[in-house]
Parts: C-alpha cells; sequence; structure tokens
C-alpha cells in the first residue's frame, strides 16, 4: 500500500519500491481496501530487499517494526527513517467477519496515504 500511496500521490518526488522482509503473495485484501480508495494494486507483487533493483537509495522508509530491526544495511548516501504502521493481516487473523477484517485494512490504508502526504521531494 505505501508503495502505492507513494507513487500515485508522490509521483513527481519519488520512485517508491516497496519490499519486506519475507515475500508473502499480494493480499487480496490489500488489492481490496486500495481498489476502493481508486488506486490498482493488484499488478504489484510482493517482493524482499534482494528483488530490488540494484541502485543507491536515497531515502528507506521502513514501516513495521521487523523490517526496522532487521532493516539491512544501505551503502551510500541512504537515510534511514523508520514509521510504524499495524500489521492488518495480523489484526484481521481471527475476526468475527470480512467487514471487521477489512475495517482494520482501510484504517492502515488511510494512515500509510496521510503519511505519504507529508513526505517532502528534497528529503
Amino acid at each position: 500500500m505505501a508503495e502505492a500511496w507513494t507513487n500515485h500521490l508522490k509521483g513527481d518526488f519519488f520512485e517508491a519500491h516497496s519490499a519486506g522482509t519475507i515475500a508473502k503473495g499480494l493480499d487480496p485484501r490489500a488489492v481490496a481496501a486500495m481498489a476502493e480508495a481508486g488506486v490498482d494494486i493488484s499488478g504489484q507483487r510482493s517482493k524482499t530487499v534482494d528483488d530490488l533493483p540494484e541502485k543507491t537509495w536515497d531515502l528507506v522508509i521502513t514501516l513495521c517494526g521487523d523490517a526496522h530491526e532487521s532493516c539491512p544495511y544501505f551503502p551510500g548516501p541512504t537515510k534511514v527513517i523508520h514509521r510504524g504502521f499495524d500489521d492488518p493481516p495480523r489484526l484481521a487473523e481471527g475476526v468475527a467477519d470480512e467487514e471487521a477484517a477489512m475495517a482494520h485494512y482501510r484504517r492502515v490504508r488511510d494512515e500509510i496515504k496521510d503519511f505519504v502526504m507529508t513526505l517532502e521531494g528534497e528529503m
């Protein structure tokens, strides 16, 4: 969701690439939540850092505690910042119904969007 929001809202300033510590596959609930907001992520795929293009990164933003704690070293002048968000799949485990699960995805989707809106092009 963060990659899509960044490219959708701030594509004039950033070229976002998303990766996790483990590739888990594209989450259909994330696809649905983003589609509700008018952003199609159905063509994205789950990636790890090793799947990203080899380049010098200007900025790395970690979004969950697991990623922040195990974030690899990025050589060069890479600025690394952390902004933690709840993990919607974890929150949706064991909920009563699909609507309750989607409520978690929608909340985190909107929180990520709000964060992306604060990013400045010169970061």
